[in-house]
């Protein structure tokens, strides 16, 4: 009830923090990573013990590839994304690293391993961007779709049409703010980035679904005297513990991933663990309580 009753108070706070998080990605902006950008990606791998990271990074600049980003791979190697270098710049890369495999017993090339060099174009890289818009645009689209369908029989007090925008709304939210995060921290946007934000998306709608869902059914079993902003608290009341316990078993999940887990998914589980939290604050803090300060602004306009 406490929720319903400060719709306006949650909505603002809403709205602060997307503004916070637009202002740093205007402020900071955003680092595309070569996935959309172009440029090269090389792993390696060695046998034996595997070079400390700092040391694979200081090689790298050495050989004249600088902000080249280095992480780990499995147990044995590493995964660097850098520019497209040429074919004369890769080999001095490649084998500049072989001799970090050098051992008293065993010559570089015995331990040393390139495992894969792919090199992206800048077309190819906007294209990969382009196709990354259009498919958020597609799947929000979908989702509101799905929602104003399936809340079509809901007229009183509020519209079917706002069900769908709430969610629209709340899904702006949940973009954003893994966004301003990104361009804070300095991370790089990649395609795994883009997938983290679409299973955001499915995560958030869904939690979003499932009070909107109770709020229909206690709809059809409310009191003449019973007002929308208290049907919308009670559906919070009975949903609430569920979506906190929900969002905290998947939260468990993805730190265990971002802690145990190897470098190449670590910004992945981190966004994700950005995405549920902010997910699980729009679903109860945002959509439910802008449907109830419509309900007051569309009963106050009547009255």
């Amino acid at each position: 009830m406490i929720i319903a009753k400060n719709s306006l108070v949650f909505i603002i706070l809403s709205a602060i923090l997307v503004g916070v998080s637009l202002f740093s990605v205007y402020n900071f902006g955003l680092r595309m990573g070569i996935d959309f950008t172009g440029g090269s990606i090389m792993e390696i791998a060695y046998k034996g013990a595997r070079p400390d990271i700092a040391i694979v990074k200081e090689t790298v600049g050495k050989a004249g590839v600088e902000g080249a980003v280095v992480q780990t791979s499995g147990t044995d190697g590493f995964l660097i994304r850098s520019r497209a270098l040429t074919d004369t710049e890769h080999r001095t890369v490649r084998d500049s690293l072989s001799l970090l495999a050098e051992t008293p017993t065993a010559s570089a090339q015995s331990n040393f391993i390139e495992n894969q060099f792919n090199s992206i174009g800048p077309v190819i890289g906007s294209e990969l961007k382009q196709k990354a818009i259009y498919g958020i645009m597609v799947v929000v689209f979908l989702i509101v779709s799905y929602i104003t369908f399936v809340f079509r029989k809901v007229s009183k007090p509020v519209a079917s049409w706002k069900y769908g925008t709430a969610a629209i709304i709340a899904l702006a939210h949940d973009i954003a703010i893994p966004f301003g995060v990104y361009a804070f921290l300095g991370l790089e946007v990649d395609v795994l980035f883009v997938t983290a934000l679409l299973a955001i998306l499915g995560f958030s709608i869904h939690d979003t679904i499932v009070v909107f869902d109770r709020i229909r059914e206690n709809l059809k079993g409310a009191k003449r005297d019973e007002t929308f902003e208290h049907t919308v608290g009670k559906s919070l009341n009975e949903t609430f513990v569920r979506s906190i316990n929900t969002s905290f078993t998947v939260f468990i999940t993805l730190m265990a991933l971002y802690i145990l887990g190897g470098e190449s998914t670590r910004n992945f589980s981190f966004i994700l663990v950005v995405g549920v939290i902010a997910g699980t604050y729009s679903s109860i803090f945002l959509a439910s309580p802008l449907l109830v300060l419509w309900d007051r602004y569309f009963s106050v306009k009547n009255s």
